[in-house]
């Protein structure tokens, strides 16, 4: 009988379509990288998906996230995300949760529940955290390192986080990781040497913020802003949903 997931289905065959459906996987970042692995994930019949990310769609979003659009600018990442999911797949489970991951609130979720995590975020102490606890429930993660102020999305690649060079966040995982014992960890990384952003503050949201009302983390208290595209982050998303799908698949 044909499905939605029946082109899938020709290559993957019946056994891995079914694996895939009574798989959940949590996606932390729900951005640039993270909305493009959840809108491939969803596509590809994973039946259960937990969202999380704290942020709404800013009008300086609409270059780079597939969530974001005029119509949706203000509202909740994982609001828009959910509902958009549900129009690809009505059968799936769509858990959201409007939570910055830390280490203050990584209590508040359990991570074994999860046949797979998606690391998307893009702060350091989270990532680590993130990475830790994972480990420590003995469920398989894969992080993104760093897409922005870059522009050669052909340069990215899969690599264990020690294997990695140049990328400024891969290094200081690394030496993070390595600190605390950690052996491992598959990334999605590139060695191309990150762009230095234009310092014109008529287009920065240094001083011209325009975050939606109610926004919890503004981006001016970034320490730097970074530019970025429609294409390094979208290509980053994907390789990391394709990453997640042939593990859960075996194929």
């Amino acid at each position: 009988m044909l499905t939605q997931f029946s082109r899938t289905e020709l290559i993957f065959g019946k056994t891995a379509m079914d694996r895939l459906s009574n798989t959940r996987v949590a996606v932390f970042g729900i951005g640039g990288v993270g909305g493009y692995t959840v809108e491939a994930l969803a596509r590809s019949g994973v039946g259960a998906l937990d969202l999380f990310d704290d942020d709404k769609i800013c009008l300086t979003n609409l270059n780079r996230q597939i969530f974001a659009t005029h119509k949706t600018v203000g509202k909740y990442k994982v609001d828009v995300a959910k509902e958009r999911i549900l129009e690809i797949n009505p059968k799936a489970q769509v858990n959201i949760y409007k939570l910055f991951y830390s280490p203050e609130t990584a209590d508040q979720i359990d991570l074994s529940v999860y046949d797979y995590i998606v690391d998307a975020i893009d702060t350091v102490t989270a990532k680590i955290e993130l990475v830790l606890r994972s480990k420590k429930a003995n469920v398989p993660i894969i992080s993104s390192m760093g897409a922005g102020n870059k522009v050669n999305a052909a340069e990215f690649k899969v690599a264990d986080i020690y294997d990695t060079s140049i990328c400024p966040l891969a290094k200081v995982m690394r030496h993070e990781l390595r600190a605390r014992n950690v052996d491992s960890l598959k990334v999605v990384y590139s060695k191309e040497v990150p762009k230095i952003p234009i310092e014109d503050m008529a287009i920065s949201c240094r001083s011209n913020c325009i975050c939606p009302k109610g926004t919890a983390r503004k981006c001016t208290i970034r320490r730097q802003i970074p530019g970025s595209n429609a294409f390094v982050p979208s290509v980053v998303g994907l390789i990391i949903a394709g990453e997640v799908i042939k593990d859960l698949t075996n194929i």
